[in-house]
């Protein structure tokens, strides 16, 4: 039987914590940022949950992880 690969695109874009639980990062963070206020910036920045309705079909995505 084939080795499981994981899907290099999701793998480069979803973090797994410590207790298992899948992250993103957030959209609209990537440019254009001197028109978007620091405070606002600042919330782009940090890393948020995975929710419970995509969770399932990114885990597909990354076996063993």
């Amino acid at each position: 039987m084939a080795k499981a690969k994981r899907h290099q695109g999701a793998s480069k874009r979803i973090g797994v914590t410590g207790a298992g639980r899948l992250t993103r990062g957030r959209q609209h963070g990537g440019h254009l940022k001197v028109k978007k206020r620091p405070k606002r910036r600042r919330s782009l920045r940090a890393r948020v949950a995975v929710h419970p309705a995509d969770e399932e079909r990114l885990r597909r995505l990354l076996p063993g992880r």
